[in-house]
């Protein structure tokens, strides 16, 4: 009985191992119709076989690839300004002098004052927020993160989004601890980097608090829900993008 036993898990473990080598004969035989000239598989020595039909990934352009990142951080895309570098941003040290990456920030915060201002009331309302006319916003503070520095030639992708504070960096200014914080009535702030074409990565952060500003009264002012509500969607940007 024992014997019979013994035979029975031997053939059993033939078995298992019987379509191995039927898999490593089918190889051993491909390669064989690679060498064979007759065949209509063969490969001469030194050459590759066809290239693939799927045809190659698509690579993005530095510009597609700062943009499809900030989407991803949860920035707004109405607030994207390219910004060119030129051979007097440099300083002494041969990098871009750090004051200027204020007036970098301040060109895409202009711009995006304006996307705000199209959503509330048109081209004339949008020219009305950068010309301190009505209830518009006003800069009370600002505070930089310098990552890396950035020489020419390169292009810079500036890009903003609003939050509830306090002040965060991009990898948590979506966090629930902020997320839960509710949008101030008379301030809130913007969390906003910069995104180099030539190093490809992002090599500026800030954070800012915006205050709404009445102009004609010269006092801060509560911008009143239609603004609250304008500013609140584009805080919602991460939410929508399943951003922790």
């Amino acid at each position: 009985m024992m014997n019979a036993f013994i035979r029975s898990s031997s053939c059993r473990s033939r078995a298992v191992r019987a379509p191995l080598h039927v898999r490593y004969s089918s190889i051993r035989a491909l390669q064989e119709k690679f060498k064979d000239p007759t065949s209509p598989f063969h490969l001469p020595p030194g050459t590759q076989g066809p290239e693939s039909p799927d045809p190659p990934p698509e690579e993005l352009s530095p510009a597609d690839e700062g943009r499809a990142k900030f989407i991803e951080l949860g920035y707004d895309p109405d607030s994207f300004w390219e910004q060119p570098i030129v051979w007097g941003d440099h300083d002494s040290f041969q990098h871009v002098n750090n004051v200027r990456y204020l007036r970098f920030l301040e060109s895409g915060r202009i711009h995006w004052m304006r996307a705000l201002g199209r959503e509330l009331g048109g081209p004339e309302k949008a020219d009305a927020m950068i010309k301190g006319k009505g209830v518009s916003l006003i800069l009370k503070s600002i505070s930089l993160d310098y990552k890396r520095p950035v020489v020419y030639p390169d292009t810079l992708l500036i890009a903003h989004k609003p939050h509830p504070g306090p002040l965060h960096t991009s990898s948590n200014v979506d966090s629930p601890t902020v997320n839960t914080k509710r949008q101030a009535k008379t301030h809130f702030h913007v969390m906003g980097a910069i995104w180099s074409y030539a190093q490809r990565r992002i090599v500026t952060e800030s954070d800012s608090v915006l205050v709404w500003y009445d102009y004609d009264k010269l006092a801060k002012c509560d911008p009143g829900e239609a603004a609250r509500a304008v500013i609140q969607r584009r805080m919602d940007l991460g939410k929508t993008r399943g951003l922790p």
